[in-house]
């Protein structure tokens, strides 16, 4: 699956995007916050994702406080979370489940052992 242009949004569509990624290279994660989620992740540059809808959002920060897990107040939904990647690059964890005309389940996954940092 080649980068594709996708558009998602949380359940209620306050919170809206589109997005350019490639989902041949999604994660999982067992944290603490990733496992209760299910969040199934891509992560793309900051510049390949634009906020179509800007409700508002809730930021929740967690253990070494270096990713700004964003939810919208009103359906509680993570479409998206702000980071950087090791290299200091500005990159957007979009959460696949969020995306239209996806099934996130159905796509090779590789395991983060996110429990252990």
């Amino acid at each position: 699956m080649a980068r594709q242009h996708y558009k998602g949004s949380c359940q209620c569509g306050a919170v809206a995007y589109e997005v350019d990624a490639d989902l041949d290279q999604t994660v999982t994660c067992n944290c603490s916050r990733c496992k209760r989620l299910g969040s199934v992740l891509t992560f793309v540059p900051a510049a390949d994702f634009r906020l179509t809808a800007e409700g508002p959002v809730t930021e929740y920060l967690f253990n070494r406080k270096a990713i700004h897990h964003l939810f919208c107040p009103t359906c509680g939904i993570e479409s998206y979370a702000r980071g950087t990647s090791p290299d200091g690059t500005e990159v957007v964890a979009v959460n696949v489940n969020c995306l239209e005309g996806v099934d996130a389940r159905a796509l090779p996954s590789q395991a983060v052992d996110g429990a252990s940092f």
